[in-house]
């Protein structure tokens, strides 16, 4: 039976900050809106929770209904409750952030978005509501995180280079790295396998390629290490 409440309650969002990497620039993907309020304009993935979901199972359904994206890991970003953030009614919005290779999803708009794109996080149009602000925390969060977790590794192919790696934080940090101090510091971490491969079809001297050795950095973790970069 419905329970009736003394006070009026705030409706709850989850809003998905989902950052891809196409070795040029940092991506976040983006819905352009079908309904009101702010029909079409572009906004992050993401709707109401329902009353039988969980708020993890409700941004992994928005992400799904909204741009076609499943199987991939949500962290939770932070919760966004400003008075007047959605015209509508009173809205708590709880975000999460994923870091996706896009070249492992197909894009496909559903429900109440009528497309799906990625943009460059340094060239995204007007975002509806406050996710203009939500994408700043996101960024945020990624420049710090990067610094001590290897999480730039899920933005990359599963094979890449050392330029390659270094281009990417260099993206993300939003700052020039010295290439002979970055790989003498990754390579001495020992969470790289040297490939016996090298780049194909290049202008350029081919590279070497590598991988990023995930349970060795798990066996690594248990017994204290630190990545700091």
């Amino acid at each position: 039976m419905p329970y009736t409440y003394e006070y009026p309650r705030a409706a709850v969002t989850v809003d998905c900050v989902v950052f891809g990497y196409d070795a040029a620039a940092l991506q976040v993907l983006l819905i352009q809106r079908g309904l009101a309020p702010f029909a079409g304009a572009w906004a992050l993935p993401g709707g109401f929770v329902h009353v039988d979901e969980t708020l993890d199972d409700a941004a992994r359904r928005e992400l799904r209904e909204e741009t076609g994206v499943t199987d991939l890991y949500l962290e939770q970003l932070y919760t966004f409750g400003a008075l007047d953030r959605d015209p509508r009614e009173r809205v708590v919005s709880v975000a999460y952030y994923a870091l996706v290779d896009p070249a492992h999803f197909a894009l496909a708009a559903a429900t109440d978005a009528t497309r799906a794109a990625w943009f460059a996080v340094d060239a995204v149009p007007p975002l509806a509501f406050d996710h203009a602000h939500i994408l700043a925390v996101a960024l945020a969060r990624l420049r710090g995180k990067v610094r001590y977790q290897p999480l730039g590794f899920e933005l990359l192919p599963e094979k890449f280079t050392l330029t390659g790696l270094q281009r990417l934080y260099e993206t993300i940090l939003g700052t020039p790295l010295d290439k002979r101090n970055f790989r003498k510091k990754i390579l001495a971490m020992e969470l790289l396998r040297e490939l016996d491969e090298v780049e194909q079809d290049v202008p350029h001297r081919a590279a070497r390629l590598y991988q990023f050795d995930e349970s060795k950095y798990r066996a690594l973790t248990e017994r204290g290490f630190n990545f700091e970069l």
